[in-house]
């Protein structure tokens, strides 16, 4: 079952769908195998052999209802106000593409990089890939349509832009995004709990950093030492 929650990417109408969510799954109704929340709308896969659409139906609904922000949820208040500070190295080979979106948008490489770090985006979901976040905010200026060729191999931690979104490849994998720089920090580790930095419902910035910053991070993270930094978000 798909609940749709609007027909816009709005962080009101995202918080919403985390909210239902987070209701969901502290019901811990036996029927619901699954809740994959997305930019606005909410899949919920259930077991038709213990409810019928109808109960399933009003089930939500009175769920829906009743669903508010949750302490520790995906989405909670607490969560939303950790800001997550992304270091990354621009350009050069880590960010073959910001050129490209520099001429697309009519200004300079370091006028792009400026403007993508200046927002606090909002992960909205996660896709793609295992702990690919797909952030709201990116500043229009610097939207860029992407490659008309996709790369059949984006390595680890690249950071992209396409059309009016822009996120962070957790993994190498093909990609058709501009990407305009690299980050170390570690987005996905399966031996983790959860396996992903980045949660639907909170917010990060990025952070630029020069070559031998980010040599001393690689160190860390190959070291076990590295932890993204992270400060309250004033609202």
């Amino acid at each position: 079952m798909i609940v749709e929650f609007g027909n816009s990417i709005d962080p009101d109408v995202n918080q919403r769908v985390y909210e239902v969510a987070a209701a969901i799954e502290r019901a811990s109704l036996p029927v619901v195998q699954e809740v994959v929340p997305t930019y606005r709308s909410l899949l919920v896969r259930y077991d038709p052999l213990r409810a019928s659409f109808g109960d399933i139906t009003r089930s939500l609904e009175d769920l829906a209802r009743a669903g508010t922000v949750g302490t520790g949820g995906r989405g909670s208040r607490d969560q939303q106000r950790q800001l997550f500070e992304i270091p990354v190295v621009y350009g050069g080979d880590d960010g073959p593409d910001l050129a490209t979106v520099a001429q697309h948008a009519g200004v300079t490489p370091g006028e792009v990089i400026a403007i993508h770090t200046r927002p606090a985006y909002r992960v909205y979901m996660l896709g793609f890939a295992p702990g690919f976040p797909y952030l709201g905010g990116l500043d229009a200026r610097i939207a860029c349509p992407r490659l008309k060729t996709p790369r059949t191999r984006v390595p680890a931690g690249s950071v992209g832009i396409a059309e009016n979104q822009t996120g962070i490849y957790p993994l190498a994998t093909p990609g058709g995004w501009q990407i305009i720089g690299r980050t170390l920090a570690p987005l996905f580790n399966p031996s983790r709990e959860p396996p992903v930095a980045l949660m639907p419902g909170s917010f990060l910035r990025f952070v630029q950093v020069s070559s031998r910053e980010a040599e001393d991070i690689e160190r860390r993270v190959a070291d076990g030492r590295y932890e993204i930094p992270t400060r309250r978000r004033g609202f």
